[in-house]
């Protein structure tokens, strides 16, 4: 009959929807952008571990979390990409095709790491953390 209510673009006020914004390059779809943050987040448990070898994994909730947010915020900001979105060719721009500055990298990865913004995305396929600070996970361009 109508949309369905976990359609990512229901949830978002209609005035949000209405906005398109001419991009840089093809977005990254979700799998390979969903398979990316697993990625990360499998190796931040991974240098959390290491840390902290004696912790078990209750005792310390948020060592694996600030682990993640130092490692996206470095390396995007270094690469314009996460490990594993450099793993899989995403690369984090701003919408005008320049890299992201550092206030924003930051800002982007606090959003990622509260969830909610990351799984709610607009018809662009740009989540909320990337229309908040003004941003797209696309596709890497091959260089020669």
């Amino acid at each position: 009959m109508g949309s369905s209510p976990i359609e990512p673009h229901v949830a978002l006020p209609s005035k949000f929807r209405s906005v398109s914004v001419e991009l840089p390059g093809q977005v990254a779809g979700l799998g390979r952008r969903l398979l990316a943050i697993t990625i990360d987040w499998f190796a931040c448990l991974f240098i959390a571990k290491l840390i902290a070898p004696t912790l078990q994994l209750g005792q310390a909730p948020f060592l694996p979390l600030a682990v993640f947010f130092l490692e996206v915020s470095f390396f995007t900001w270094v690469f314009a990409a996460s490990f594993g979105q450099r793993l899989l060719g995403v690369e984090v721009i701003a919408t005008d095709g320049r890299r992201l500055m550092l206030w924003r990298i930051g800002l982007r990865t606090m959003l990622v790491c509260l969830v909610r913004p990351a799984v709610i995305y607009d018809s662009q396929g740009r989540g909320l953390q990337d229309r908040a600070v003004g941003s797209v996970a696309i596709l890497r361009k091959k260089t020669n």
